[in-house]
């Protein structure tokens, strides 16, 4: 017994070892991406207890392969009859080629394959810059609405901007209209005063995927990070501007508030189908119920405008990276210029190896990201990239305005995409997003003057400078980057 005593803190030491050992045996023959593999195996190793908490918190994926698996079985079943309807057909997009400039029918070909996404016709789309501009517009169909609302968020907050969503949510159900949310556990924060309301109005209201301490847990896997709205099945909403006073520009608050830059999208068409598919997917998982699915969920439209969309959503319920092999795609066929802004810029070697590739066989390539931004790891972590961004001949450009919060790509002015991933691995592979391909020159030429007027609040980088920065920032920026792959 003294023995034991004596050398406890051995036998503790050779316990959690072996505890590693099994860890990363289990980790290493389950194939996952090495340099995934290697940060958790580096973490396990060096920072004793805390590798083991980060591994089990952040990196398991028991829930990706068994519940996940559940909800994708599900999800075909469901959406097959109305896709049938709208799916081009080989001898269709052959046809298209013509329309398309160079290899970009490929990307439409990619989706259509990886997702059984149908590229739909005679859409309108409307862009909206900021959060002003979208909850004007959002609150105006809103109150439109006579059928159904439907909303999902990561972030939904019963602040001041959430209130006035709720006031006007809790009067059309009084209407009659049916309501119903799905709001991310871990990223909203809605009092139960707010909740209650809503119940009792009869709007039905879940969170995805409940979690312990959600305060302690903000990266915690497999979050919701899609906000979409749709309403009566003809107008659908997406992009990155979540319920949050955060993402108003109030006037009154100039002078206290970081100014916030974000982009959402209006469209109407039979685009809106393809979002209402993928609400109706997660709203019938986390409820644990079956939807009964009407007529008005997907009604009979009339082309409202000429826009041809595609919806792309990806997450640990696919079986491909669909947004990211979207992007990969949409670089590696780019004929003139790919110009990005993204709040959160930690690619995969993939991304990273296509952007450099593109850029040094004289495609132009630019990049906006925050200055500061709201995640200080991330922004380090961003900042090891760009070095070799530069050296490829890729312009990037910090906005200095405020919070760049957009996540946005105009290719050729042929494509755009507006949606909610981020250009990293967290976006690419753990989270729920979902985005917008549009096929139209007109709006590629509005993406592109907002992008134009985006540089104008941006300094660019320059490769001798950024060599020069202080060394302690490049320790910082190394650090960071080990955990790149789990941020």
């Amino acid at each position: 017994m003294n023995f034991i005593q004596d050398n406890i803190w051995w036998f503790i030491l050779v316990f959690y070892y072996l505890i590693v050992f099994i860890t990363a045996g289990y980790e290493i023959m389950h194939n996952r991406e090495p340099v995934k593999t290697i940060s958790l195996l580096f973490a396990l190793v060096v920072l004793p207890v805390v590798g083991l908490i980060i591994y089990y918190f952040f990196a398991q994926e028991y829930r990706k392969d068994k519940i996940f698996n559940r909800k994708k079985v599900y999800d075909h079943k469901m959406i097959k009859r109305w896709e049938d309807l709208l799916i081009l057909q080989d001898r269709d997009l052959q046809h298209l080629e013509k329309f398309f400039v160079d290899d970009k029918i490929k990307l439409v070909r990619l989706l259509q394959n990886n997702q059984t996404k149908p590229f739909t016709f005679g859409n309108k789309v409307d862009i909206l810059v900021n959060g002003e501009k979208k909850f004007e517009t959002l609150f105006a169909d809103l109150k439109r609405a006579r059928k159904h609302i439907h909303l999902e968020y990561y972030i939904f907050k019963s602040d001041r901007i959430g209130t006035r969503l709720i006031d006007i949510l809790c009067d059309k159900a009084e209407e009659g209209v049916e309501i119903r949310i799905s709001y991310d556990y871990v990223g909203s924060s809605i009092s139960s005063k707010a909740l209650k309301r809503m119940n009792s109005c009869g709007i039905e209201i879940f969170p995805f995927m409940p979690v312990w301490f959600p305060n302690l847990t903000r990266k915690l896997n497999y979050r919701d990070h899609r906000k979409i709205v749709i309403i009566d099945g003809k107008i659908g909403f997406i992009g990155g501007v979540n319920i949050s006073d955060e993402y108003v520009n109030y006037k009154e608050q100039e002078l206290t508030k970081m100014y916030w830059r974000d982009m959402h999208l209006r469209i109407e068409g039979h685009g809106v189908k393809s979002i209402q598919a993928q609400f109706l997917l997660n709203f019938n998982f986390i409820t644990s119920k079956e939807i009964e699915i009407k007529d008005d969920f997907f009604p009979v439209i009339e082309p409202a405008g000429k826009s041809a969309i595609q919806i792309a959503a990806s997450g640990p319920d696919t079986d491909w990276q669909n947004i990211m092999e979207a992007i990969f795609t949409a670089i590696n066929t780019a004929a003139e210029y790919v110009y990005i802004t993204t709040p959160y810029f930690i690619p995969n070697n993939e991304i990273l190896t296509a952007l450099c590739t593109a850029s040094r066989i004289g495609i132009e390539i630019k990049i906006i990201i925050p200055e500061i931004g709201d995640s200080v790891v991330a922004r380090h972590a961003t900042n090891s990239y760009i070095e070799k961004l530069l050296e490829s001949g890729v312009q990037v450009f910090h906005y200095v305005k405020g919070m760049v919060h957009a996540k946005t790509m105009v290719i050729d002015g042929v494509v755009s995409t507006i949606g909610t991933c981020n250009l990293d691995n967290r976006s690419f592979d753990i989270n729920f997003e979902i985005n917008a391909f549009v096929y139209d020159k007109y709006i590629a030429r509005e993406m592109l003057d907002i992008f134009n007027n985006d540089l104008l609040e941006c300094e660019e980088l320059n490769l001798e400078d950024w060599r020069n920065r202080h060394y302690s920032e490049k320790i910082k920026e190394a650090l960071s980057r080990l955990w790149a792959p789990l941020l």
